[in-house]
């Protein structure tokens, strides 16, 4: 199963991980602020169990660590505007997406620059 997971396209790969990454992080917040009790112990289960999934989705990818975590970033800042927007309602100010847009160019430096 390990082998099969690897031939899943690299690009497939982070958006799945940083999802779940971004997903987990917004199920711990909202069980942090929002929730009291047994639904809190669920709310973290459940968050605890989507940033394993990213983790491991992460580091199922055949590449140099080094070199992916570029285009991990600049897709982990998209995944968690989209995100932020979906579950808590607020769009990005400017800074925001001035800073994303360097985040996604550097990014794209890290994975694609090939020195000679």
């Amino acid at each position: 199963m390990f082998k099969a997971l690897q031939s899943i396209p690299i690009p497939l790969l982070l958006l799945v991980a940083t999802t779940l990454e971004v997903s987990g992080d917004a199920v711990v917040r909202l069980a942090m602020y929002n929730h009291a009790g047994l639904i809190r112990v669920a709310f973290l289960l459940v968050g605890a169990s989507l940033l394993l999934g990213y983790g491991s989705f992460l580091n199922l990818a055949p590449v140099d660590f080094g070199r992916v975590v570029g285009l991990y970033m600049a897709t982990l800042f998209v995944v968690w505007q989209i995100i932020n927007f979906l579950v808590f309602r607020t769009l990005p100010a400017f800074p925001v997406w001035l800073g994303g847009a360097l985040v996604i160019a550097g990014g794209g430096i890290i994975t694609f620059w090939h020195s000679a």
